[in-house]
C-alpha cells in the first residue's frame, strides 16, 4: 500500500468523521450544513483518490481518475459557500452562489468526457496519471479564483472585527492556506510538472482546523493547536511505517507503537484542552466580576451624588444654628447639636472619600499640578492636627529638614489629602507616646516618613491595609467609625503622582511607619 494510498484513506475517513461532527451538532444551522457538504466533497475526493491509485488497468484508471475530479470540482463551490454562510453574506451573493452551482454541475457533466479528463499516461512514480482536456483549464480557473476570493472576503472581514469571529477567521485563512496548498500539489503533474503530490496529507489537517472553528466557542491557543499538529502528524508517520513494513511481525510491532502513542497523544491533547477550558472559565468569571465592579462603581458615584446635596444642606443649618444665626440656643442641646455636627461631616468625608473612589475607578480623577514646597504642605497639617494629639495627651513632632528642599510638581489638595490621613491614622492609633514626621530627598526623590509609637501592624495586616474597604485588626478596635477608605485614597493618589506609598512595623504593639515618596520634578 502506497503512501499515497494511505493518506487519501486518512483524508477520507477524517473527512467524513468531521463533516458529521459538525453536521450533528447542528443540523439545522446553515453553517452547519455547508460545512458538511465542503467536507463531502473532499471524501469523494480523497475515497476515489485511494481507489484510483490501485488501479491495475489503463480503463479503470481513467475511470476513477474522473471519479475523483467530482469531489474536486465540488470542492471550491462549497468551500465558498461555507465562508459565505460563516460571514453571514449568503444572502447578498444567492445569485451569485446559483450560477457557481451550475457552472459546478456543468463541469462534473463534461468531467466523464475526454474534453475534461482526456486520459492517462505514465509519470515518474505513477502508471497511470491524468492528463487535462480542453474544459479542464478553466476549471481550474474557477477553483484557485473561488479560494482566493474566499480568503479576499476573510482577510477583509478579519480587519474589521475583533472578539472570537476574528480568531476563527484566523483559523480558517491557516488552515486553508495549508488544505488548498497541499491538495493543489496534484495539479502540477496534469501538466508534466515534476512535482509529486506529496502534501496530500495536509488536507486533513485544514478540515481539522475548520472543525475547531465552528465547534468551539472559544478557541484553542496555539499551544493546543501546535500539540494536535504534532500527534497527528506523528500517528500518521508510524503508521505508514507500519503499513508498508516489510515482515508481518514489523507490521504488528509498528501498528501496536500506533496505538499505544494514540493513547498518549489523546491524553496529551485532553489535558491541554483541560487546562485550557477551565483558563477559559476562570475569563469569563473574571468578565462577571468586571461587570460586577464596575456596577458597584456607578452605585457608589450615584449614592455619593445623591447623599452629597442633603448632606451638606444638614451641615449649613446646623452651622447657622450652633452661630445662634438663628437666635439663642439652650446650653442643654448644644451639646447634643454639637454631636449632630460631628457625625454629619464624618458622613460628609465617608461620601467624599466614595466620590474620589468612583471617580478613580471610572478614570475620571484629574490632578492639577503646580509647584509647591511639600514642608509647608505637612506643617500646615501638623498645625491642623496638633490640638487631636494634645486632647490623646501624646506628642506630634515635626522635623524639618535642616536644608530647604526643592519645589515639587504636585496636586497641592491631593497631596495635603495624603499626608492628612497619614498623620491623623497615626494620631488615632496611639495611646502613649506620639508620632514623629521627617521629610527628607533620597535617591532624586522626596520621602516623607510617619512613625509612631502605637499599637503596629503585623505582616498580613500591612499587605492589606492599602485596599479598599479593608481595614487592620487595631482599626476595627480602636476606631470603628472608620470605613477602610483613607488608605486606598492616598495610595492611589500617590501613584497618580508616579510616586508610591508603603507601611512597616515590626509587629503588635511596636509601633508603624508610614511613607510616602514623590518623585521631584
Amino acid at each position: 500500500m502506497s503512501y499515497f494510498v494511505i493518506t487519501g484513506l486518512i483524508n477520507a475517513i477524517g473527512s467524513v468523521f468531521f463533516g458529521l461532527y459538525v453536521y450533528l451538532k447542528n443540523p439545522k444551522a446553515n453553517l452547519n450544513k455547508t460545512f458538511g457538504l465542503f467536507c463531502l466533497s473532499v471524501a469523494v475526493w480523497s475515497s476515489f483518490y485511494c481507489v484510483w491509485q490501485i488501479s491495475t488497468t489503463e480503463e479503470s484508471a481513467l475511470f476513477w481518475s474522473r471519479a475523483l475530479m467530482a469531489g474536486a470540482i465540488f470542492i471550491p463551490v462549497t468551500y465558498l459557500h461555507f465562508i459565505l454562510v460563516f460571514l453571514d453574506l449568503h444572502q447578498k451573493k444567492k445569485k451569485f452562489l446559483i450560477l457557481s452551482y451550475i457552472l459546478s454541475f456543468i463541469f462534473l457533466v463534461l468531467d466523464f468526457t475526454p474534453l475534461f479528463v482526456k486520459n492517462v499516461t505514465a509519470e515518474p512514480s505513477f502508471e497511470y496519471w491524468p492528463k487535462p482536456g480542453i474544459f479542464f483549464h478553466p476549471f481550474l480557473l474557477m477553483f484557485f479564483g473561488y479560494v482566493i476570493y474566499s480568503w479576499y472576503l476573510l482577510f477583509k472581514t478579519h480587519q474589521k472585527i475583533t472578539g472570537i469571529k476574528q480568531t476563527q477567521i484566523e483559523y480558517i485563512l491557516g488552515s486553508s492556506l495549508i488544505g488548498f496548498l497541499g491538495g493543489s500539489t496534484n495539479y502540477l503533474l496534469w501538466y508534466g510538472i515534476p512535482t509529486p503530490p506529496f502534501w496530500n496529507g495536509l488536507v486533513i489537517i485544514y478540515v481539522l482546523f475548520i472543525t475547531y472553528a465552528i465547534t468551539k466557542h472559544y478557541l484553542f491557543e496555539i499551544r493546543v493547536i501546535l500539540t494536535e499538529i504534532l500527534v497527528v502528524a506523528t500517528v500518521s508517520t508510524l503508521l505508514i511505517q507500519a503499513l508498508l513494513a516489510e515482515t508481518l511481525l514489523l507490521k504488528i510491532l509498528g501498528i501496536a507503537l500506533v496505538g499505544l502513542f494514540t493513547i498518549f497523544g489523546y491524553s496529551l491533547i485532553k489535558s491541554v484542552i483541560k487546562e485550557i477550558e477551565l483558563r477559559s472559565k476562570l475569563q469569563k468569571a473574571y468578565a462577571e466580576l468586571e461587570k460586577l465592579d464596575k456596577a458597584k462603581t456607578e452605585f457608589l458615584s450615584i449614592a455619593s451624588h445623591q447623599l452629597r446635596t442633603p448632606l451638606s444642606t444638614v451641615k449649613g443649618y446646623l452651622s447657622m444654628i450652633l452661630e445662634k444665626s438663628y437666635g439663642k440656643i439652650p446650653e442643654r442641646i448644644r451639646k447634643p447639636l454639637e454631636n449632630v455636627f460631628i457625625s454629619n461631616e464624618r458622613l460628609v468625608k465617608l461620601v467624599n472619600d466614595l466620590l474620589d473612589i468612583s471617580r478613580i475607578e471610572t478614570g475620571r480623577m484629574e490632578i492639577r499640578l503646580e509647584k509647591a514646597f511639600l514642608e509647608e504642605i505637612i506643617s500646615s497639617v501638623v498645625d491642623e492636627l496638633k490640638f487631636e494629639a494634645e486632647e490623646k495627651n501624646i506628642y506630634l513632632k515635626w522635623e524639618k529638614p535642616k536644608i530647604p528642599l526643592p519645589k515639587i510638581s504636585i496636586d497641592k489638595d491631593k497631596i495635603r489629602a495624603v499626608i492628612l490621613n497619614l498623620i491623623d491614622n497615626a494620631i488615632k492609633y496611639t495611646k502613649r507616646g506620639g508620632a514623629t514626621i521627617k521629610c527628607k530627598m533620597e535617591n532624586g526623590k522626596i520621602k516623607v516618613e510617619v512613625s509612631d509609637t502605637g499599637v503596629g501592624l503585623e505582616k498580613e495586616e500591612i499587605d492589606m491595609i492599602f485596599k479598599v474597604l479593608t481595614r487592620g485588626k487595631a482599626g476595627i478596635q480602636f476606631w470603628t467609625e472608620g470605613a477602610g477608605l483613607g488608605l486606598y485614597i492616598a495610595r492611589k493618589f500617590a501613584e497618580m503622582h508616579q510616586g508610591q506609598i508603603w507601611a512597616e512595623s515590626e509587629g503588635k504593639n511596636k509601633g508603624s511607619t508610614f511613607y510616602l515618596e514623590l518623585p521631584i520634578k
